[in-house]
C-alpha cells in the first residue's frame, strides 16, 4: 500500500514538474485552416421498413417479403450500379400506452435499407419509381461525399493546414522580432465528414409524382490543424 502511495505521489509530482516546465516554455500559438470544395458523387435512398403483428413471425415474414419485393423491382426495371445494403434490423414487442396505461399488442419488427448510388447515375429517377412499386414505402433521398473521396483529400487538406499555421506564426515571428521558432506541439482535429444534403422525401402514396430535379448543391471538406511553436 506504501510503494502505492509512494509511486501516485511521485507521478502527480512529475506531472506537476511537467505542466510548471511548459508554462515556463516561451509559445507562439495558431491554427492553421483548410477547406475544399466538392461535388457529392453518391446519392442513397433511404428506407424504412416497419411491420406489425400479434406473431413474431409473421411480422419478420411481411417485413422480409417487403424487401424482397423492393430487390426484385430493381431487377425488373434493370437499374444499373447501385448496391442495397440491409440494416438495423430488430424486432420489439409493440407496447402501447393509453390513459397512461401501457399495454402488450403482438410484435414490430423493422429494418433499415440504403440504396447506394453515384450521383451521375442516369437511373435514379426509376430508382425511385422501383421504389414506389415495390410496396407501402417511404424513403429519403440525399446526396454525399463518398468515404474514399474524402479520404483521397486528406493528405492534401492536412498539407495546406499546416503551412497555414505556419505562415501565421512565421507572420507573427516578424512582426514581434523573433528570430528563430521551431515547432513544440501539434495537434489535430477529429477529421468530420460533409453532412449529406437531402433533397427529396416521397411515400407510397406518391406513386404519380413529378419527376425528380437533381442537383445537387457542393459541400465543404475542412481541416484545422492546432500547433505550438517555441522560440
Amino acid at each position: 500500500m506504501k510503494a502505492l502511495l509512494t509511486f501516485l505521489v511521485a507521478t502527480g509530482l512529475a506531472f506537476s514538474l511537467q505542466a510548471q516546465e511548459v508554462q515556463q516554455v516561451p509559445l507562439i500559438e495558431v491554427q492553421g485552416y483548410s477547406v475544399k470544395s466538392v461535388s457529392p458523387d453518391e446519392a442513397v435512398f433511404y428506407i424504412n421498413l416497419e411491420e406489425k403483428s400479434m406473431k413474431v413471425t409473421d411480422a419478420t415474414k411481411m417485413l422480409n417479403t417487403k424487401t424482397e419485393n423492393l430487390a426484385n423491382q430493381l431487377k425488373k426495371s434493370k437499374i444499373r450500379d447501385y448496391k442495397l445494403v440491409a440494416d438495423n434490423y430488430s424486432v420489439n414487442i409493440n407496447r402501447i400506452y393509453r390513459s397512461g396505461v401501457s399495454r402488450d399488442s403482438g410484435y414490430v419488427a423493422r429494418q433499415s435499407l440504403q440504396i447506394i448510388t453515384k450521383t451521375t447515375n442516369e437511373d435514379l429517377q426509376k430508382i425511385s419509381d422501383a421504389i414506389q412499386d415495390a410496396g407501402d414505402m417511404s424513403f429519403n433521398l440525399s446526396f454525399r461525399v463518398s468515404e474514399a473521396t474524402t479520404k483521397s483529400m486528406e493528405n492534401t487538406l492536412m498539407r495546406e493546414a499546416l503551412l497555414d499555421a505556419q505562415s501565421k506564426a512565421n507572420l507573427i515571428a516578424e512582426t514581434l522580432g523573433i528570430r528563430t521558432i521551431r515547432v513544440f506541439h501539434v495537434s489535430l482535429d477529429q477529421p468530420a465528414s460533409p453532412l449529406p444534403v437531402m433533397r427529396m422525401m416521397a411515400d407510397g402514396a406518391q406513386a404519380e409524382s413529378a419527376k425528380m430535379m437533381i442537383a445537387p448543391d457542393g459541400q465543404k471538406i475542412e481541416k484545422r490543424v492546432y500547433v505550438k511553436f517555441t522560440y
